[in-house]
């Protein structure tokens, strides 16, 4: 007899999601590999920060794993949602070997799935058609851009993920013109599409100064960006499959230290127990991060080269241009 695959079991298996042998809901989260100067995409001790924090929720159990993909796909079998929090384009660990078509049969059965930061961004050809189907969209190299802005998010949706999370303001490399689904649209409203409900949870209006540019990487300006000014974007939005699976896209996280602000925080902890089908608490996950906190598990990563002349890019594009190229 020839022994099952883990794709063909995960085909065969019941489209209910079951729980883990002792009863608890499951979230795989998944931290890519280092990169970027220190105190960026410090996915390891950022995955580590979340983990901790959501370790008395009663009834989950997160099974957290670093370098880009798990050390044993044998462990998406009893799991509820998959997160990854990585860097993207073609070296997205959702597009490396088969883990397109694993998480294909994964999600065909309900589980949830998000993505954080640069893990938002996939090629068209190479993951976008996926993406688009179970997240709703995603960030598209010159179709979107990744500027570092302050934006204010003032009002939040009566949504589970928005629970407990006041209005607050923070600088990030917040990507705007996401590449939604068409009925979609900007992504600023509520809309559905074949059955997938979506919902923008972080909203807010870049200045004129933001869509002028420059981006991190490409530098831009793109005129299509320019030519939408005064014009609200979604960062962060939600979606409801009818496959009865849950995702989201938060385009956050490029600076570590923003965890430590308790409404950024805040929002992704109810995220990640939302996509894990779990009851978000009436005032969200709480948790505290201290600066000692902060400061631990980082990645050893060599300190930025100093400029020697002027004319050269901003330490931001150097950033971006290194990880992508």
């Amino acid at each position: 007899m020839r022994p099952l695959t883990l794709l063909t079991f995960l085909f065969a298996t019941s489209a209910a999601l079951s729980l883990t042998p002792d009863g608890r809901h499951k979230l795989v989260l998944i931290a890519g590999k280092p990169s970027h100067p220190p105190g960026m995409h410090e996915f390891r001790a950022g995955t580590l920060l979340l983990e901790k924090c959501l370790a008395s929720v009663p009834g989950l159990m997160v099974d957290r794993h670093e370098m880009g993909w798990v050390k044993d796909e044998a462990t998406f079998a009893d799991a509820d949602a998959v997160v990854i929090y990585a860097d993207g384009g073609k070296g997205h660990p959702a597009v490396q070997g088969n883990h397109l078509e694993t998480l294909k049969k994964l999600i065909d059965k309900g589980v949830g799935f998000g993505c954080m930061h640069y893990g938002v961004e996939v090629v068209a050809d190479l993951g976008g058609a996926e993406f688009k189907s179970w997240l709703g969209g995603h960030y598209e190299n010159s179709f979107s851009c990744n500027p570092i802005w302050e934006p204010s998010f003032a009002s939040l949706p009566e949504h589970p993920i928005a629970r407990g999370v006041k209005p607050f303001r923070i600088e990030d490399e917040w990507y705007i013109n996401m590449r939604f689904r068409p009925a979609f649209k900007d992504g600023i409203v509520p809309a559905e599409d074949a059955g997938t409900k979506f919902v923008p949870i972080l909203v807010a209006t870049p200045s004129d100064a933001v869509r002028d540019g420059p981006y991190v990487y490409p530098k831009g300006p793109y005129p299509h960006i320019q030519a939408e000014k005064g014009a609200p974007e979604a960062t962060m939005w939600s979606v409801e499959r009818p496959d009865g699976g849950r995702g989201f896209g938060f385009t956050g996280g490029h600076f570590h230290k923003n965890w430590g602000n308790d409404d950024f925080r805040r929002t992704i902890l109810n995220a990640l127990l939302w996509v894990t089908k779990m009851d978000v608490p009436a005032a969200g996950v709480d948790s505290k991060v201290s600066e000692e906190d902060l400061g631990q598990n980082l990645d050893p990563k060599p300190a930025p080269k100093p400029k020697k002349a002027a004319g050269l890019p901003t330490p931001g594009i150097f950033q971006r241009k290194v990880a992508i190229r």
